[in-house]
C-alpha cells in the first residue's frame, strides 16, 4: 500500500531576516484558504550559531516529499544571503521534492553587467549560487532590471509593486484630481515610469541627470511640465537617497506643488533616512521587503509602507497550485 500522506505537501519556512515578513504571509494565506483546508504555518527552523560566526540551519520537522517555500529577502548583510542558500541546501539533503526561494528582495541585483573593465556581475553569481545549493524556482519582486531573470536556469516568478503601489496612486489621483505627475529620478527609470503613467494617463518627467564624478550628482535637469503639478517619483529602490532627494528639491524649485515618492525596496543605508528627512519629500512610499531601521524611528516621519504579503500569499497558493500568476498584475 503506498502511503499518500506527503502527496505534494506545502512547507513554509523562514529565515531569520524575513521572519517578520513569512508571519504575515502565512496570516493571508490563512484567510485566502478554504475553510476545509487545514491551516497552514511556518515550520519550525533552527540556526545553531557557532562562537567564530558561523551557522548551520536545520528543519526540526520532516520536509521529505514536500513542496518546500523559504522565504527570506538579501539584503546586507552577506549572512542572510549565506543563510538562505544553506537553508535550500539542507532542503534538498532532507529529500524535499521541490525547493522554491521566496526573495522578496534579490540582493546584488544591481550588478547585472560590466559597466566597467575588470568588475563582477554579482546578480548572475547569486543565480549560480541559488542553482547550485538547489533551488527548483525563485519567487522575487520588481528586479532591478527584468532581464536578470535570464539568468536563471529554471523558473522565476517575478512579482511586481505596481499591483499594490497602484491602489495608493489612484487614491492620490482622485485626490489632486488634474495635476498629477509621475517622474522618473533618472534616465534608467524612464520604463517604468512610462508602465505606472500609461495605467494611470498622466503625464511623465525624466530627471536628467549628470555627474561630476563618482557618488557626486553635479545637476539634475527635469524634462518634462512640473509648475503646478503634484509629482510622485516611482523607483525600484531607495539606498543613500541622494538622486532621489536632489531630484524631488529641484522639482519643488521648478515649481511643483508637492513631490512625492514610491519606491518598492527600501535599502536606505548610510545618510538616507536624515536626507529624506530633510528633504522637500512631503511622503516616501516604500514596500515591507526589507525592514525599516527601528534605531531610525525618529526619522520615519514622511513613510508609508505598502505591505506586499497579501501579493506574496496569493502567488505562493497559486504556484502551490500549479495556477498561473499573469492575470495577478495590471502593468
Amino acid at each position: 500500500m503506498i502511503n499518500d500522506v506527503h502527496k505534494h505537501r506545502m512547507a513554509l519556512f523562514s529565515c531569520d531576516a524575513s521572519r517578520y515578513f513569512a508571519e504575515k504571509v502565512v496570516a493571508a494565506m490563512n484567510r485566502m484558504k478554504g475553510d476545509e483546508d487545514p491551516e497552514i504555518t511556518l515550520g519550525p527552523l533552527e540556526v545553531a550559531r557557532f562562537s567564530d560566526g558561523e551557522f548551520q540551519p536545520s528543519f526540526a520537522e520532516s520536509i521529505r516529499g514536500a513542496t518546500c517555500f523559504i522565504i527570506q529577502s538579501t539584503f546586507p548583510s552577506a549572512d542572510n544571503l549565506m543563510e538562505l542558500l544553506l537553508t535550500i541546501d539542507a532542503a534538498k539533503r532532507a529529500s524535499a521534492n521541490k525547493v522554491i526561494a521566496v526573495i522578496p528582495y534579490y540582493g546584488w541585483a544591481r550588478q547585472d553587467r560590466k559597466d566597467k573593465p575588470r568588475v563582477s556581475i554579482g546578480a548572475k553569481l547569486v543565480a549560480n549560487m541559488l542553482k547550485v545549493a538547489g533551488t527548483d524556482a525563485v519567487m522575487t519582486c520588481d528586479l532591478h532590471a527584468d532581464q536578470i531573470q535570464g539568468f536563471f536556469d529554471f523558473p522565476v516568478n517575478h512579482l511586481y509593486a505596481s499591483f499594490d503601489f497602484l491602489v495608493t496612486l489612484k487614491k492620490l489621483q482622485r485626490q489632486f484630481k488634474d495635476t498629477l505627475s509621475l517622474a522618473a529620478p533618472d534616465m534608467g527609470g524612464a520604463k517604468r515610469v512610462h508602465s505606472y503613467a500609461k495605467n494611470l494617463h498622466v503625464p511623465v518627467v525624466i530627471c536628467h541627470k549628470t555627474r561630476a564624478r563618482a557618488n557626486v550628482i553635479e545637476r539634475i535637469t527635469p524634462i518634462g511640465e512640473v509648475e503646478g503639478r503634484d509629482i510622485v517619483i516611482i523607483d525600484d529602490i531607495i539606498d543613500t537617497a541622494g538622486t532621489l532627494t536632489e531630484a524631488a528639491n529641484e522639482l519643488l524649485k521648478r515649481g511643483a506643488n508637492s513631490v512625492r515618492a514610491f519606491a518598492t525596496h527600501p535599502v536606505l543605508s548610510g545618510p538616507a533616512y536624515e536626507r529624506i528627512d530633510k528633504s522637500a519629500l512631503s511622503e516616501v512610499y516604500v514596500t515591507d521587503t526589507i525592514p525599516l531601521d527601528p534605531t531610525k524611528k525618529d526619522l520615519q516621519g514622511k513613510f508609508r509602507v505598502v505591505s506586499l504579503t497579501e501579493t506574496f500569499a496569493r502567488m505562493i497558493l497559486r504556484v502551490y497550485n500549479y495556477q498561473p500568476i499573469s492575470s495577478e498584475f495590471p502593468l
